[in-house]
């Protein structure tokens, strides 16, 4: 039993280390350390293969709407696409098997207008329950009625298994 006692103040080390990340993730951790600020954006007025080609192109699944003036007016997800899409459309194959579909539909038809948005000095773990109550995987991120970011579920996955990879080293 006396052996135990050696490992105690590890124990207690690791116990406080758990302490402070969960702490971190649920009461520091901002929008801002976790957003992607460089934003791929389309207008109401962009036609839908834009958004397919920036889909394809950049594997992101969500592209924020925007004015000229770069308010945000709506989002578009790939799985917005993929159930909206009806028989106006053409698809092309190319050589490598990839299936390109483009649209004579405008972005305005099939964006989700006044998406739920968040600041950049909100708390990620905020994003996360929005998310998670709202079904959504994305939150734009506006200060000031202008848009700053994207946040993603993704990237709160990803800091999640950062700080549970430091915790195990």
């Amino acid at each position: 039993m006396d052996y135990m006692l050696d490992y105690l103040p590890l124990l207690f080390s690791l116990f406080l280390l758990l302490l402070s990340v969960k702490y971190y993730i649920e009461c520091i951790m901002k929008v801002s350390e976790l957003m992607t600020k460089n934003l791929v954006t389309v207008t109401q007025d962009d036609m839908l293969d834009k958004v397919f080609s920036h889909f394809y192109f950049r594997s992101i699944r969500h592209i924020p709407v925007v004015t000229e003036k770069g308010t945000l007016v709506g989002i578009i997800s790939d799985r917005d696409t993929r159930k909206m899409l009806g028989p106006k459309q053409k698809s092309y194959v190319q050589k490598d098997g990839t299936v390109l579909t483009v649209s004579a539909r405008k972005v305005r038809t099939i964006m989700r207008r006044k998406p739920i948005t968040i600041g950049p000095n909100d708390k990620a773990a905020e994003a996360a329950v929005i998310m998670v109550k709202n079904n959504i995987s994305a939150l734009p991120v506006v200060r000031n009625k202008k848009l700053v970011g994207i946040i993603t579920a993704t990237d709160i996955l990803k800091a999640f298994v950062n700080l549970s990879n430091m915790v195990q080293q």
